[in-house]
This record gives C-alpha cells, structure tokens and sequence, in this order.
C-alpha cells in the first residue's frame, strides 16, 4: 500500500506502446475474500491482486475477526476456524465499502454485526439502504448506535427480496447471507455483473445452491455447511478498459495480456463506434490507434451495458475524438467530480443535470450534474491536479501521459486502491513515471 501523500510525476506526450498484463480483479478477489468467513475451512484464491491497497485492507479487517491470511505473490490462503470479534473498527471499516458485506458471514456464525457506516469514493451517496433492507428481510434485526450499524440474528432466514436498483453490492450482500441460511431466498432485479459470477461460481465450489434466470433473478437454496475451496480470480476488466483507452487515446498501440473479450463486449462495441481498432487474441485484446477518432454519445448502466468504471478513461478518449461528444451518467450521481481538475490540463467539458444522450434516467429532475458535453480534439497541458476517487486517477494518468510537459499527480493512495503497481506497468508501455 502506498504512503498517502504519495505523487506520481509523468512528462508526457509520448504515444504507449507494448504489453501489459492485468491483474486478478480486486471487485471480485475482496468479495470471494468476504465469502470464506463463511467456513472453518481453508480457502486458496489464485490471481489474486494481493499488492492492491482495497485487498490489503479486506484482509486486515478480516485478519481483526479471527481469520489467517496468506500471501504469496499472486497466491491468497485464508482460513477462519473461528470467528473471534464481531466489531469492525471504525479505523478499518470507514475506508471501504467492504465492511457491509461482513454483515452475513458475522451474523451467520457469531449472531451478531458492528460495522461502522461504509465509506469509499467520493462519487455519490452510495447508500447502503438496499443492504440494510435486504438484511433485514432475511431476520436480522438492526438499530444505528454512534455512527454503528447493531445488527443481531438468531439464524438467517430464506426471503423473497426485490431490489429497487440492481445495487453489485447489495447483491453481493444477499448472495452470501443467503448461502447459509434457512430455506430459499428469491432476489429479483438482481446485478449480473461478472464479478458476481465469480462470487457465485467460488460459492458452488463451496457448496452452495444459487441459480442464475436470465430476468436478473437470482435463487439460493441454504445448504448447512459450506467447505473451503480453491478458486481463480478473474482478471480486472476495468483495469483492461482503461490501458486500452490510454493506448488509442496516447495514439498508441498495447496489447492488454488477460483482458476477456466476454467481459468487455460492451466496451469494444463502444470502443469500435468512436474509431479505435482493437484485435482479440487467445490470451488478451490489442488496443490500437489507426486514424480519426469519431464522437459519439454513450450513456452507463448496469451490466450488460457500458460500466460506469469505463466512464472516466473513456472520456479522456473523447477528448481527443472529433466533434463533440455526449455522456449520461445513470449509476452514480457525482461521478463527474473529477472534471474540474480535467479542465485544468485542457479538456473542454460541460457538465448538466440533465438526462442528455438518452432516456430519463433516476437522477432526472434532480440537482445532479450526471451529463457531460466533451469538445474534441483537445491538446492536453501539463498541470498538478490532485485525485478524488479512483477511476478518476487513473483517468489522470492517461492525461497526464498524452499532454506536453511535466504532471504532478497527487493523491496515488487512490489509484492504488485498484491497480496494482500501476508505475511499473505504464513504465512498460513507455511513460516516463516516477513516484514521488
């Protein structure tokens, strides 16, 4: 984990070119983390991103609840013989949006839950409301004491749960309460992203009973006990995304070894409307740049659609597109927050509180700035900018690595929390970065 006053220093303005390799998904790896406190057993994950500052941090909450954990380069070993403190600090707890999701594996086996109102990027209000009621339908009872989530269950029982919006970590919390619990449990309009597929697949393999419908519905039957188990991590998708808008967008050419073409078909859709070219091969995607880049008008959604994680290296490559470009943010409301600092190196970006590029979305009508106008091409100037969240950094460095000059980047303990000695890598593709 890097020191949090951490800069990187990138003099830029140089096409990237070579090879890069993703890193196991840390959306997924904290997840299947959560999930074997749910046994006594030994749990190995493999692909695991163990130098990402979020897993890090995964492991040091659960390390506090009785769990031993270790690492071997890629290789993850945990096993939680007993659960020996139900209490997350808030030290811990505050700084990630994980804490939540313990919710199930502390009830189902100590009866008892204290996690500290989550924290994360500050890209929204997040709120957790969706895991509460969802918790809550499943018979935990729960109360809010300084700050603290109380939450108490004599056992956890089957529900029939809907979610008002397809929440990944509200998801996330009733597929793993439910793996234990009495009788069936019915998610409807539940998240279907990949990384829940993983969670669901590593869960089987524990001997879990889940059942996937094609309506977003989600059906787990409880089982007694759970097994430990041995599991791949699949590889980062969102960190694919964004080295490949860092080549097209540089003028460049990467070859991104792991990125899935199953897991990105949104993406490369997108990528192939605004002008990139991209090849699939056996053991990644090559992402490359070849003539005129077109704008274009996208909007984010849940998964099937355009992940809202691709919505900030995107829009650095639209900044470099021809034309002017339309974005419609409809998963989280502040997620534009990383623009004023874009604007500082150059780009030209309007933001709205209108549904623009598509249909009314739920942050209609509000005071949210949730559509972003880009004007392109635009010819991006060093400048110091500082990060808010982590999509948002890494965005950063792509801008940072195709304007003229010398960038100051402050704030690398954020991109840190996803992308896995993220210097080294763009060293590869040729940026001049240096950690300051």
């Amino acid at each position: 984990m890097s020191e949090t006053n951490s800069k990187f220093l990138i003099n830029g303005g140089k096409p990237l070119h070579g090879s890069v390799k993703v890193s196991g998904a840390k959306n997924s790896a904290s997840k299947l983390l959560v999930a074997s406190l749910l046994t006594d057993q030994k749990c190995i994950l493999h692909n695991s991103p163990n130098k990402i500052s979020d897993l890090i941090l995964t492991k040091e909450i659960c390390e506090t609840l009785g769990s031993k954990i270790e690492t071997d380069g890629d290789r993850l070993v945990s096993i939680t013989k007993t659960v020996t403190n139900y209490h997350i600090e808030e030290e811990l707890g505050n700084k990630t949006r994980i804490a939540i999701l313990l919710a199930g594996p502390l009830l189902l086996r100590t009866g008892k839950a204290e996690i500290p109102v989550p924290g994360g990027c500050k890209i929204g209000s997040r709120p957790v409301n969706f895991h509460i009621d969802s918790l809550e339908k499943l018979g935990c009872n729960v109360s809010i004491k300084d700050d603290y989530f109380i939450l108490n269950a004599d056992g956890l029982k089957g529900s029939n749960i809907r979610l008002d919006y397809p929440s990944v970590g509200a998801t996330e919390n009733v597929i793993i309460a439910s793996t234990l619990a009495k009788g069936r449990t019915m998610l409807t309009n539940a998240a279907v992203e990949p990384e829940i597929i993983d969670l669901i697949k590593f869960l089987q393999k524990m001997g879990a009973i889940i059942e996937i419908s094609t309506d977003r519905k989600i059906t787990i039957e409880g089982v007694d006990k759970l097994t430990g188990a041995e599991h791949n991590v699949i590889p980062d998708r969102n960190q694919a995304a964004s080295f490949a808008c860092a080549g097209i967008a540089s003028k460049g050419d990467v070859f991104i070894e792991n990125a899935i073409q199953d897991d990105l078909i949104t993406f490369l859709n997108t990528v192939r409307k605004v002008g990139g070219k991209f090849e699939v091969k056996d053991n990644g995607i090559r992402f490359f740049y070849d003539g005129e880049l077109k704008s274009i008008a996208f909007e984010t959604n849940v998964h099937p659609g355009f992940m809202t994680d691709w919505q900030q290296p995107f829009v650095i490559l639209m900044t470099q597109a021809n034309g002017i470009s339309i974005v419609h943010e409809t998963v989280y409301e502040e997620r534009f927050g990383y623009v004023k600092e874009l604007r500082k190196m150059g780009a030209e970006i309007e933001l709205f509180d209108t549904c623009l590029g598509g249909l009314d979305c739920r942050f209609a009508n509000t005071h949210y700035f949730h559509s972003a106008v880009i004007k392109g091409p635009t010819p991006f100037h060093s400048a110091e900018i500082n990060v808010p969240d982590l999509r948002a950094g890494f965005s950063y460095l792509i801008a940072a690595a195709i304007a003229k000059g010398e960038s100051l980047i402050n704030g690398a303990v954020y991109i840190d929390r996803g992308y896995e000695e993220i210097d080294k890598k763009m060293k590869a593709l040729g940026v001049d970065i240096k950690r300051v």
